[in-house]
């Protein structure tokens, strides 16, 4: 029976004295909604066995917590089986295979710490890869140093904020793998270790939906490419494909009662990697194409808005500025007099005013009386000058400290992007948004929050406050922006403000992050329903980070996602070798609509091979013989796949299961 789902546990399962741990399983720990999603994407994408260990949930009777972790998880896994039932049903599967078949229920336990103990309970020992994603860096840490101590052969997927920590990290791991396992394969023990953040896999997805336009960026190892959406062509006109279509848009992605683009949408809904025949007899519908592929410049520092320092607007009041004006007026009108009375070179003139001014000359006594009256009217003009001077540099001193930590929003600022929350996930989107030169303004509520030092050195407008509050969303000029980012880590907030900024800009374009699905479908299709002409995303971070979580457990890497309405597409590099789906294949016969499509290959030799696609140059297409090096895009239909070849693709989350998938026993069905 195809889209066969096994029943779900429904209390944590509980070890039986005597019974060995489940071998070639993998285990994620976290505390949040990141393990509940990988865990899903584990099993009901990659059909593989998954021990989740969560921390103990709070009284499920208590009214502040409708749902423990363990009552999430579950629904969560409900969820995605009745999903994953009805693509099966629908044919929407890729690859025509059952992932699932056979494949035992998740295994949830609680344990409050991932400690020696639990480890060995969960069956570390005999894993094939081990998840930490708890939102403690520490914790984190510590659970790597004591999995990778009872297993050195476990494959290690790590959730560190700091990069540079999860640099050394990473070597720490590794060096310790090849010292238990003496003559280990480098290829393997590259993969042994992974370190990944979900905030820096989600930033570029959160930061294109501010963009202009409805481009899309996906960096990915040190390149930029740029997947624009294509409206439906007119009758009688022809679509620009691009380099090549990515994927069909929702059939009623303009009509505001119309499918959301999820992966319930059935035939309605979004198509991924659709073939030429689909495309051709798609009327109506928009597309997603690559549009071009150039060199990312990840060095290049953010620019700052309005300059290294505080501008005088900010430093010195209104009243103050007019203040010296009139001063320097008078100035320099006392110097004209001068020069028509006493017929003095202009230098000179200037000279004695100024002394006058200071009180630093001697009485002119036998001056003539024009002179004289100069003298007096330039004492009465230094009168006025000495508190002018002690008001600046009171004035200064405190508004150079206020303005050297946060910047206020500029009167004249129009076209920028508010971006709600300075956590993890807004702080990395900061960095972004400002490395693409888009102007920011941030909304924070805490002064102490994470990234407040960041937006103090970039010197990005800022404004403190909670933003539910009446007339902070319009300190922000949000009535004049672009779009809005709601990216706090409450669904509630990201709502409330949502709703009160398009009460007040109809037209605004709005991304806020939402945790629940479901939540998160009501609320995007009743925003397109009240506001049809303005762009309306609901994104998840979990959602966007756990397919690279994912396939880091499998043993590889995501070069980058990028979101097609509520479905993701990936981007992986792949060696053919071992992959029969494209080894001896034709680039048009390895092509497998709706789940796998080779983009760019990789030129160069094997020996001469860098495992950074940044240090390669894209070639344009010109239908030729391959170069002797660099990636190479847009191949020619009849080249033939190598072993030796790596490949760039394009993959829908199963497509891409399919071909990582690792080769196991299938358990007979009951």
């Amino acid at each position: 029976m195809l889209g066969f789902v096994p029943p779900l546990p429904q209390q944590p399962v509980r070890p039986q004295p005597g019974r060995p741990p489940s071998t070639g399983h993998m285990i994620v720990c976290g505390d949040d909604a990141l393990a509940r999603r990988l865990a899903v994407e584990l099993r009901f994408v990659y059909g593989e066995r998954v021990t989740l260990l969560l921390p103990p949930g709070r009284d499920a009777n208590s009214p502040e917590t409708p749902l423990t972790q363990r009552g999430r998880a579950a629904a969560l896994f409900g969820r995605m089986s009745a999903a994953m039932n009805r693509t099966t049903a629908t044919g929407g599967g890729g690859g025509g295979s059952d992932t699932n078949a056979g494949v035992e229920a998740v295994r949830i336990m609680e344990a409050p710490e991932p400690s020696d103990d639990v480890l060995e309970e969960a069956g570390v020992d005999r894993a094939a890869a081990l998840a930490l994603v708890y939102d403690d860096d520490e914790r984190n840490i510590r659970a790597a140093l004591t999995a990778r101590r009872l297993n050195p052969r476990l494959r290690l997927v790590i959730r560190l904020y700091n990069r540079k920590l999860g640099q050394h990290l990473e070597e720490l791991l590794d060096q310790a793998a090849a010292v238990a396992m003496p003559g280990i394969d480098p290829a393997l023990l590259d993969a042994s270790t992974t370190v990944l953040s979900d905030a820096d896999t989600a930033a570029p997805a959160l930061a294109a939906t501010a963009l202009t336009g409805s481009s899309k960026i996906i960096q990915a190892e040190g390149l930029l490419l740029r997947a624009a959406e294509r409206p439906p062509p007119r009758p009688g006109e022809t679509s620009d494909p691009g380099l090549c279509t990515l994927a069909l848009l929702s059939s009623t992605t303009n009509d505001p009662a119309g499918s959301e683009g999820s992966e319930g949408s059935g035939a309605e809904g979004p198509q991924l990697l659709p073939d030429e025949q689909t495309v051709a007899a798609a009327e109506g519908r928009g597309t997603v194409v690559l549009e071009a592929i150039s060199r990312a410049d990840p060095d290049r520092p953010a620019t700052r808005m309005g300059g290294r320092g505080a501008p005088l607007s900010q430093v010195f009041s209104r009243r103050l500025r007019w203040s010296a004006l009139g001063v320097a007026v008078a100035a320099v009108a006392l110097v004209v007099a001068s020069l028509l009375t006493t017929q003095d070179t202009a230098a000179h003139s200037t000279y004695l005013t100024l002394l006058d001014l200071l009180g630093m000359n001697d009485p002119a006594e036998d001056a003539p009386a024009a002179r004289q009256i100069i003298q007096l009217l330039s004492g009465i003009a230094g009168l006025l000058l000495l508190p002018l001077l002690i008001a600046a540099v009171l004035e200064a001193f405190g508004t150079l400290r206020t303005a050297s930590s946060l910047r206020r929003p500029p009167r004249g600022l129009s076209g920028h992007v508010v971006l709600l929350g300075l956590g993890k996930i807004g702080t990395r989107v900061l960095v972004r948004l400002r490395e693409l030169d888009i102007p920011v303004v941030v909304v924070e509520e805490d002064p102490e929050a994470r990234g407040i030092p960041l937006a103090r050195s970039m010197h990005v407008p800022t404004v403190l406050g909670d933003v539910t509050q009446e007339g902070v969303l319009e300190a922000a000029k949000i009535r004049r922006a672009h779009a809005l980012l709601a990216l706090t880590s409450i669904d509630t907030t990201n709502l409330e403000a949502t709703l009160y900024a398009r009460s007040v800009k109809p037209d605004l374009r709005v991304a806020l992050r939402l945790y629940d699905d479901e939540f998160a479908t009501a609320v995007y299709r009743t925003l397109r329903t009240a506001h049809p002409q303005a762009l309306t995303r609901s994104r998840s971070v979990s959602h966007l980070a756990a397919p690279s979580f994912a396939v880091a457990m499998m043993g590889r890497q995501i070069l980058g996602a990028v979101p097609v309405e509520r479905k993701v597409m990936l981007f992986a590099a792949l060696e053919v070798a071992g992959h029969p789906q494209l080894e001896g294949r034709t680039v048009e016969e390895a092509f497998q609509a709706r789940s796998w499509r080779v983009l760019a290959i990789d030129a160069t030799p094997p020996a001469d091979r860098n495992p950074d696609l940044a240090a390669l140059p894209p070639y344009p297409p010109d239908g030729g013989p391959p170069p002797p090096s660099g990636l190479v895009w847009d191949l020619p239909p009849g080249y033939v796949l190598r072993a030796q070849d790596r490949v760039v693709i394009a993959a829908t989350r199963r497509g891409l299961a399919e071909l990582l998938r690792r080769q196991r026993t299938v358990l007979p069905r009951q």
